[in-house]
Order: C-alpha cells, then structure tokens, then sequence
C-alpha cells in the first residue's frame, strides 16, 4: 500500500534508513477468521447492486455477447473490489501487529511512516510510534543502570548474594566469588546450605558474626532483606568484613579505658599509699608525739573514703558494662515524662505538652535515661538560674520517630567531645556515667541522643530520637 510503509531505523537514531516490507508471520488463524469476514461483508455490500445490474442485463435485449461480457466485469469489478477492501483493511492491521510483535521482542527498529496524520489510522500509528520511542528510551536507561549496577557491585568492597524462595543462589559479585573462592558460573543455582550461607540467612539482621570461608577468615556484618522479582520473593545477604574496623574501635576502647582505669585507680592508690607510708613511719617513732592518735584516726578515715570512692568507681564500671537487654512493654511519652519530672524537687520544670503517642521500650531504663538527661539540665541552672523545659514532637518521616528535647538556661558545654567518654565530668561530685548510661540506653532502644548549644540564647539543649513502632 502506498500510503502505509514499515521503516527500519537503526537502534541508535530516529531516522528511517530503509522500507521494508512487515517480516513477522501473523498468527494464522486469527487472522484468516478476520479476513473471511471483510472479505464476506464487501461481497455483502455490493450485493445487492450486483443483482441488480445483472437483472437488467439479462432482462433487456442485449447480445449474448455482451450480456456475458457485462456479466463478467460486473463480477470481476465486484470481487476485485471487495478484495481491495479486504487488502486495505488487514494489511494495516498486519503492520501494527509486526510493528508491536518488534516492541515486544526488543527491536525497536521498526516505524510507520507515510500515514496520513489526520485519520483515524494516521493517530494509532503515531502513538504505535511514540511507544516505541519510550519503550526504546526506557531500556536504554534500564541498561544504563543496570550497567552501573554490575560496575557498583564489582567495585565494591562488600559481599552480595541473592537467594530465590528454596535459598538457591541467584546472583553473587566479584566480592562474593573471592569470599567463597569459586567463580559464580560454579557457584549460581546452588545451595545456601552448601554454600555454607545457611546461618546468614537466619537470625537477626543487622548482626556481627564470626565466620570462616575459604576466601576469608574474620566478623563479618550481615544485613539480610527481602525483595521481589517476577512476584516471587528473594532474600538478599550482604556481608562486609569489618574484623579491622572493629579492631581498631576496640584498641581505641581499651586504651581509652586503660587511661580512666589508671586515672581513677591512681586517685585512690597514690592517697593510701602515702598514708599508709606516713601512718607507718609515725608508729615506728619513739617516742610518738602526743596526738599521733588523732594523726592515726584522720589517716585511716581518710584511707576508708579513698577505698570507699574506688568501690564505687568500680560499681559504675560493672553498672555500665552490664546493661540488661530492654524488656519492651507500651510507654506512654506524656505520662513518662510527668512521672520523671515529679521526680525533680529541686527545680520547677516546664513542660511543653506534644502529641498523646506511646512507644515500645522499657520503661525503667527509659526512666533512668530521662533523670539524667533531667538531672543535668537542672544541675546547669541552679547556680546561674534561668528555666528547664521539655517537650517532644513525633516527626513524620518514613519511619516514625520521637523527638524529646530539653532545653536549659544554664551557661551551655564547654567541651563537647568528651560528653559521652565514661567517667568523664566537670562536676565536682560527678561520677561521669550518666550520659554515657544514656546514649547506651537509647542505643539499645535504637535511638540516639545528641547534645549541643542553643544557637540564640545561652544552655544547652539535648534531644533524644526513638523509634515508634507499633506493639
């Protein structure tokens, strides 16, 4: 047909390069079924004039001869027609096909052109065309990402692994293969058990393990998700090695801890040993002065504080270090903070009422987080005066949080690096663990706690983040 054609462009341009005729074999049934019945229904249009024209062509006084001739132009006209109409019909209808039969396969090299635009025709064959444009844009993009993808995966440091429903593995990277020291065409379609990734695919998540494999030796982050491919569920294993990250976190724990220990310890130690020594010397004398009694009383009163404040140092390091698991029951955040402000008696303090919202934690340990965070503020104000308060909104994230803020007027942090170091204060009296019992407290709720100075006015301001989630 001429004013019909099938262009094919190559995959990269938009401009037609050639005609071609459609070269996709239709589904055969279909359309035979179609083309009897435009075939059938042209030969019913122009039925009625046939038999009228041979009517009065047989009816007059023609020649035979021209009688038959009439007789067949009329039917060769009426059946060439009606083919005609048949042809114009289906070939348009075969050009579609072939030209979304291209689409489906990925070809996107095949376009109408020459449609007339202001038909009916015209406008499906331009839409045909424009979903082609898409369709072909859309996979160029889907292979540029996925591009970035195998190139993301193969650089990055970081075991993935993919899983189907029976834990067979799917997909692996380059950090994968090395792990397992198999190549993925070896190690694809296998087992998680064979594998030795059973265990990862079990339990918590997130987690550090400890876990051998013939790639590596050492603890392992394991982050375990699921997603979705063709409706069918997948299980997707992460693994990071974190062996020198988490050895260089504890060196820098324990040589932190070592430091207080011998501070503390040094305290107490170098007092006693210098009395005791004094003390000694005093009862050797001879002869003693005569308040060496009072001398003797005031050294051991002083030895007893000094063994009394190591004990109690040592009571907040098994205090802090032996933090048990929360026992998570419904908290409701109004009456959990009038209950811990009641407490208060020292200082009046100001709430700002937010939203009736409960959380799941552990009341206790919310309880004691709360006093300290509370305890401070107070303690910043009672020599410089001014106002406490406290309040909380719930943010409106993804995932839903609480925010409790308190806020003093006191002379704000001088130092705010070492806020959550244990055992470290600027109180005179302070024991240095209350922020850090807090932090460890909202870290195992998981939230967190953040300090730091009011930017228009003098104080502090400490906000705690926990997580709502439902019971």
């Amino acid at each position: 047909m001429g004013w019909l054609r099938v262009s094919e462009t190559t995959p990269d341009h938009n401009t037609p390069s050639a005609t071609v005729a459609p070269s996709r074999t239709p589904i055969r049934h279909h359309r035979l079924l179609h083309d009897r019945r435009v075939f059938i229904l042209a030969i019913m249009s122009g039925l009625f004039g046939a038999v009228a024209a041979l009517i009065l062509l047989w009816t007059r006084d023609f020649t035979p001869k021209t009688q038959w001739t009439l007789t067949l132009l009329i039917v060769g006209g009426w059946f060439g027609f009606a083919l005609a109409v048949r042809e114009n019909v289906v070939y348009p209808l075969r050009t579609i096909s072939n030209m979304l039969a291209s689409l489906r396969e990925g070809d996107f090299s095949l376009r109408a052109r020459d449609a007339h635009l202001d038909d009916a025709l015209g406008e499906v064959l331009r839409e045909v065309n424009a979903l082609g444009d898409t369709l072909r844009a859309q996979r160029l993009g889907a292979l540029e990402a996925t591009a970035l993808l195998r190139k993301v995966m193969a650089e990055i440091d970081v075991a993935i692994f993919a899983f189907d429903a029976d834990q067979r593995l799917q997909l692996v990277n380059q950090r994968g293969e090395r792990l397992l020291a198999q190549p993925s065409e070896r190690l694809l379609s296998r087992g998680a058990s064979e594998l030795g990734l059973d265990g990862c695919l079990a339990g918590e998540s997130p987690r550090i393990i400890d876990m051998s494999f013939p790639g590596g030796v050492g603890r392992w982050e394991v982050r375990r998700t699921v997603f979705r491919e063709r409706g069918l569920p997948h299980q997707l294993l992460v693994m990071s090695d974190v062996t020198q990250a988490l050895r260089s976190e504890e060196r820098q724990a324990w040589q932190r801890l070592i430091q207080v220990l011998r501070h503390e310890i040094n305290n107490s130690l170098a007092p006693i040993d210098s009395l005791s020594g004094t003390l000694a010397a005093l009862l050797t004398r001879d002869p003693r002065p005569g308040d060496w009694e009072a001398d003797l009383r005031e050294g051991l009163e002083v030895i007893g504080e000094r063994s009394k404040a190591l004990n109690r140092f040592m009571t907040a390091y098994t205090r802090l270090t032996k933090l048990p698991k929360p026992r998570v029951t419904e908290v409701s955040v109004g009456v959990w903070v009038r209950r811990v402000v009641g407490l208060e008696t020292r200082q009046h303090v100001v709430i700002v009422p937010g939203p009736e919202v409960s959380i799941q934690a552990d009341g206790d340990q919310l309880d004691q987080l709360l006093i300290n965070l509370v305890r401070n503020a107070v303690d910043a104000v009672l020599e410089t005066g001014g106002n406490v308060r406290i309040g909380w909104t719930q943010t409106d994230d993804r995932v839903p949080r609480l925010e409790l803020w308190i806020e003093d007027d006191g002379p704000g942090l001088s130092n705010v690096d070492n806020l959550f170091v244990p055992f470290f204060t600027t109180k005179p009296d302070g024991s240095g663990i209350g922020l850090a019992l807090s932090r460890q407290i909202a870290e195992a709720h998981g939230g967190r706690i953040t300090l730091e100075n009011r930017e228009n006015d003098a104080g502090c301001r400490a906000l705690l983040h926990l997580p709502i989630r439902d019971g």
